[in-house]
């Protein structure tokens, strides 16, 4: 099979495009920063995969324009594209921020998006453009959204928090009680590939997310045990927390409230749409799995 990737220089797709050259689809890498990117498209293909795409910045220094032109109109262009070619498939990846930026219960993707950010109305925009559009006979459209990625080489909050519990420093925010989703890379890559074998998948929103939801006071246990550590917790205020992270928002500091949101918020994804769609009743690497790899590959790093 002769897949195209957008952004295969990125952390998902390089993950992405070696396991899928492992098992032995031909990958056609195509960069969209390139002006002529539609000349370099081929007509003919079994699957376009858009993994390019503008990031969340949780510093809040971006154009918000940059969001649009990026995670909105470039992707419209691509799938204008798609539409008039001979390629069967076009996967989206866009992100569960489009559909909610917290969540009270379990997200499914039956949830009304109401994202608060430019990169979740960026992404969310996107998605209705596309599922708005008439296909062809004989095409489908899959919209990924998954939660926070992880895996080796992949930098972020899980690094953070691998800082802080290599330097054997107690984790301060064991206040917070929480359920977070999480994605391992490893398991991404099992579900495209999953994606594209089956030749029965409904086109849709399909979540992305590793089978159980942790707290952050157990992936702080998780880390400890990567690490062959006793995990060590300080109970310090919320309010005092709080306000530390609104003193980090004007001083630009490591902590600030987006970052505190992300550390301390539940936000719990459902991943059973895409597993009934394949037939899958567990995932091959459970949340733990995947993260303790992530974490020992920090070290491997230093």
């Amino acid at each position: 099979m002769k897949i195209i990737i957008t952004g295969s220089s990125g952390f998902v797709g390089k993950n992405l495009s070696y396991f899928l050259q492992s098992k032995g689809y031909i990958l056609n890498n195509l960069s969209l920063r390139n002006k002529d990117w539609k000349t370099h498209l081929p007509k003919s293909a079994d699957a376009i995969i858009h993994l390019a795409g503008k990031a969340h910045d949780t510093k809040n220094t971006s154009n918000p324009d940059e969001y649009y032109k990026v995670n909105r109109d470039l992707t419209i262009a691509l799938f204008n594209e798609f539409l008039n070619s001979e390629i069967k498939e076009f996967f989206y990846f866009s992100s569960v921020k489009a559909a909610a930026d917290s969540v009270s219960g379990i997200l499914t993707e039956d949830e009304n998006a109401n994202p608060m950010t430019h990169y979740g109305k960026s992404k969310i925009e996107a998605e209705e453009y596309i599922l708005n559009q008439n296909l062809p006979e004989g095409k489908k459209v899959y919209i990924i959204r998954p939660c926070m990625i992880h895996g080796p080489g992949n930098k972020g909050n899980l690094n953070l928090l691998y800082k802080i519990v290599e330097k054997g420093l107690p984790w301060p925010l064991a206040t917070f009680h929480n359920q977070r989703s999480f994605l391992g890379i490893d398991n991404l890559n099992y579900l495209i590939w999953q994606m594209l074998l089956n030749k029965n998948m409904q086109s849709g929103i399909y979540n992305f997310a590793d089978d159980k939801a942790l707290s952050t006071n157990e992936l702080i246990q998780t880390i400890n045990k990567a690490l062959g550590k006793n995990a060590r917790f300080w109970n310090i205020s919320k309010s005092l927390l709080e306000r530390t992270a609104s003193l980090g928002d004007a001083l630009r500091l490591p902590l600030n409230s987006e970052r505190l949101k992300k550390l301390t918020e539940s936000y719990v994804v459902s991943n059973q749409k895409i597993k009934a769609a394949l037939g899958i009743e567990k995932l091959p690497f459970s949340a733990e799995e995947g993260l303790i790899k992530t974490i020992k590959s920090f070290q491997k790093e230093k």
